[in-house]
């Protein structure tokens, strides 16, 4: 059995394939139909097209940050290592997670609270005005939104698809209350892998 092995010509047949099963995201602006079939591709599931959801604006805002060289903070390592790296340096990005630091450890334990709600308060205040990814802990996004509310960040972008059954809906229906642009997946679904599969698409949209 004959099957493609060259990686370029896989992803473009792919995404070729993604056109054909959902016909009906060739409506939608560019920026969002290209990071729909992203995350399409990153899943295998033509399902979750419908759940992803844009804050009006987000795609440029996202691409702007990019351009002008913003950081990028993540709530895991996982997902900071999904980025493209070729892109990050491109764009002289620098993108960080704190989820390993000694420090946010002792502080996590001190408090009380999840190594990611403690990364990511530290994290968002230093990526403030740049792009804030979220892909497994709702916590983290708790956190985000909290920082939000409290007018002591205002990102760019916030990619928010924390993942499970407790406190991910939550915590997205509080992101989507924010008033910050933001990418996110409705309901329970998400993970890293789509919010890197954002991220990198807005990363190839800005070249």
């Amino acid at each position: 059995m004959g099957y493609l092995t060259n990686p370029r010509e896989i992803e473009l047949r792919s995404m070729s394939i993604i056109e054909e099963l959902l016909p009906e995201i060739l409506d939608r602006p560019p920026g969002e139909r290209e990071i729909i079939k992203r995350v399409v591709h990153t899943t295998g599931d033509t399902a979750v097209a419908g759940l992803v959801l844009f804050h009006d604006g987000a795609v440029e805002s996202g691409l702007k940050a990019i351009r002008e060289g913003k950081p990028i903070a993540t709530d895991i390592n996982m997902l900071k290592a999904g980025i493209n790296q070729r892109r990050l340096d491109y764009f002289s990005i620098r993108a960080f997670c704190y989820m390993r630091d000694p420090g946010i450890v002792a502080l996590a334990e001190r408090d009380g609270i999840t190594r990611a709600m403690a990364a990511m308060r530290k994290a968002a205040v230093e990526a403030d005005g740049g792009i804030i990814a979220v892909g497994n802990a709702p916590t983290a996004l708790f956190a985000l939104c909290e920082l939000i509310q409290d007018g002591r960040v205002s990102p760019s972008l916030v990619v928010g698809t924390p993942v499970g059954f407790v406190g991910a809906r939550e915590s997205k229906e509080m992101l989507m209350d924010s008033g910050v642009p933001y990418i996110t997946v409705k309901g329970t679904r998400g993970g890293s892998a789509i919010a890197a599969a954002v991220i990198n698409a807005l990363l190839y949209l800005s070249r």
